[in-house]
Formats: structure tokens, sequence, C-alpha cells
């Protein structure tokens, strides 16, 4: 089995194919269709039920990445509590936002608390904390 890449700001995002390049296209495709469908049909029983169905799924593949980022952030946010608890004996600044939290969890263990520091007493923002990370930390189970 062949070493994963290195991690880095700019290889951190990440995409689960089936979702973003194959069920959100398809589901946006079909909903377009069943709105053409709806007038072309001047709104038919059938059309109105293949309108329904459509935008059930539409909304339940936007509710499916919803659901799965916001319990990730959730459990980051414990994860670096703890972390920065382990680290320095003290809780996290409450002045960071949890977008700067999600954007700390790259940084190395040696780097972690100044930048937490940093991040607090100049509001910073996530992207350029990632910018500024020296030794980046990995996070390969972001969905």
């Amino acid at each position: 089995m062949s070493k994963p890449i290195a991690q880095s700001y700019n290889n951190h995002k990440k995409f689960v194919p089936l979702f973003h390049f194959v069920l959100a296209p398809i589901a946006l495709i079909l909903f377009i269709a069943s709105i053409i469908h709806l007038f072309k049909e001047q709104f038919s029983y059938a059309s109105l039920f293949d309108f329904g169905i459509i935008l059930c799924v539409l909304i339940l593949a936007a509710l499916i990445r919803q659901f799965a980022t916001r319990l990730q952030d959730r459990t980051i946010l414990q994860e670096e509590k703890f972390r920065h608890v382990q680290l320095t004996g003290k809780p996290l600044d409450p002045r960071l936002s949890l977008q700067q939290i999600i954007a700390l969890r790259f940084a190395s263990d040696e780097s972690f608390p100044q930048l937490c520091v940093k991040a607090a007493e100049t509001g910073m923002e996530p992207d350029k904390i990632k910018k500024s990370i020296t030794v980046w930390r990995a996070d390969n189970h972001r969905v």
C-alpha cells in the first residue's frame, strides 16, 4: 500500500467523488429536468409527483452533507479543546471562533498553543491561520 501524500494548505480540501461528482450533479440535473417536465405537462399529477420526489432527493443530499460536516465540526471542537488542555493545562481562549479552531487543528503540537494565542488576540481569519502553519498536522479523516 502506498504512503499517503503529505497534507498541506494546498491539498487539504477533501472531495468525496461519489457525493461531489456523482450524487450532487445528478440530483441537480434531475431537479432542473423535473421543473421543465412540470411546465411542459402543465402541472399534471405525474409531473408534480416527479418534482416532489426530486425535490426531496435534492434536500436530502444537501442535508446529508450538512449533517456530516456539522458533526465533524463538533468533534473537532472537542478534540482541539482537549488537545489545548493537554498541551497547556488551560482551556482554549473563548475568543476563538469555531472556524478558527477548525483551522488550528492543522497546527503541530509545538506551534498550536502559540498560534491559538495569536489567532485569539489578532482575530486571524481561518485561511490566514492555515497559511501561517509551518509544520502541518494532517487531518485525513475529514468528510
